[in-house]
């Protein structure tokens, strides 16, 4: 829960009950609720959904007046507004139910320097917002908002940079470094989001750097690490033994990953050996691993728990139980997205847990690529979707009943 400083819940043995949807969706009046259970109900078909991102292209293309309908459906199910003003009633929203919020500037895609600038600025004012607002725990940004994705292909791939690129690159890490230092100074964490492989170790370099200036003293720089890929769980330990070595607190947020069915086509296509574990079995494995060797050594490592899985969830409060962290530590947060996994996110928090969901934000148009990409995890992620409208089933019928 935001906040929490009551002494006497420092341990709880129990876990919460993720099946109680009366605290799950309390927040949701019955025309959400409905809402929602149509919008899941039409994302459970794959078809529909790739469809629908195609069709959606097609009529944006030809100037149809769709973009009300999206706002009212997918939109609003999986962004706060458009605005960081018009976030305001998903930031109140999950607040009143303990969940703080995580405002991402979905913005993806740009290419132009101007573009760059202007998100860096974006996420300053988030930094701003998050200081002086006890319901924005977190900040976030992702890599390729502050630089262009080509770049980090040649810089992840040792190629040689030119005259121009150099410089280029140097005013993404001074973006970096922009954003960091402005975070480290207002005492607000910032994490940086992961991307695709082909880039993320030039992406990882520049974490580790921002980690050991400004991670020093607490945690206020995270990166991410995608469980889904099998030489991520090796990486990870690695560089809790590096900030062990170098006196530095690693600020690490625990995903499976985001990019699976891309990561594997590529590799198909190029001839290379896909860098993403064959089966769930072994990606829950790895995820797992990584968040027990993270709280084995706790007082090095600050985690963000990224999950939509119960059993992660109920494993990482046992691990908390063992090493007798309290459920308000900093040190250990829970994460989900806006708009899923409500009866995880409300739950923990009604048990004092700290709790956060990301809250894209954006224009409509501007934040379409997030929005398909949720539709497309919603459909491969197995059982996601239909624990979603089962959940939602169960409230209308606990509503109807009331």
């Amino acid at each position: 829960m935001i906040n929490q400083s009551d002494n006497s819940l420092k341990i709880n043995k129990s876990i919460p009950d993720f099946s109680n949807t009366e605290i799950a969706f309390k927040g949701k009046t019955n025309t959400e609720l409905n809402k929602a259970y149509w919008l899941f109900k039409a994302i459970n078909s794959q078809l529909i959904t790739k469809l629908g991102a195609s069709a959606t292209n097609f009529f944006l293309r030809i100037g149809a007046p769709i973009v009300p309908l999206i706002k009212s459906t997918i939109y609003a199910q999986f962004c706060g507004g458009e605005t960081i003003v018009g976030c305001e009633k998903a930031i109140d929203k999950l607040a009143i139910g303990g969940v703080g919020t995580i405002l991402d500037y979905s913005v993806e895609g740009e290419q132009e320097e101007r573009s760059f600038i202007e998100t860096t600025e974006e996420i300053l004012t988030v930094l701003r917002k998050s200081k002086n607002d006890l319901r924005i725990p977190l900040a976030v940004f992702k890599p390729t908002g502050v630089g262009r994705f080509d770049l980090y292909v040649k810089v992840n791939n040792k190629e040689t940079l030119s005259v121009a690129e150099h410089a280029e690159y140097f005013k993404v890490k001074a973006r970096f470094n922009q954003i960091c230092k402005f975070a480290h100074d207002l005492d607000v964490p910032v994490m940086i989001d992961a991307e695709e492989s082909w880039i993320q170790t030039a992406v990882d370099d520049i974490a580790l750097d921002m980690m050991r200036m400004y991670n020093r003293d607490k945690t206020i720089v995270y990166n991410t690490y995608q469980l889904y890929r099998t030489d991520k769980l090796a990486s990870l330990k690695a560089v809790v033994y590096l900030a062990a070595t170098d006196e530095f607190k690693l600020g690490a947020k625990i995903v499976r990953g985001a990019y699976m069915e891309k990561e594997r086509e590529r590799a198909a296509e190029m001839g290379y050996e896909s860098p993403i574990h064959k089966d769930k079995e072994a990606t829950d494995f790895d995820y797992d691993e990584a968040i027990r060797f993270c709280m084995e050594h706790i007082t090095q490592v600050s985690i963000i728990a990224g999950t939509h899985n119960e059993e992660s969830c109920s494993s990482l409060i046992d691990l908390m139980n063992t090493y007798r962290i309290e459920r308000n530590d900093p040190a250990v947060y829970f994460a989900q997205l806006l708009g899923m996994s409500d009866h995880l996110s409300f739950n923990l928090a009604d048990s004092a847990y700290n709790v956060a969901k990301y809250v894209p934000y954006g224009p409509v148009k501007a934040v379409l690529p997030y929005l398909f990409r949720r539709a497309e995890e919603n459909t491969s992620l197995a059982g996601q979707t239909g624990r979603e409208l089962s959940l939602i089933m169960k409230e209308k019928s606990r509503r109807s009943k009331a």
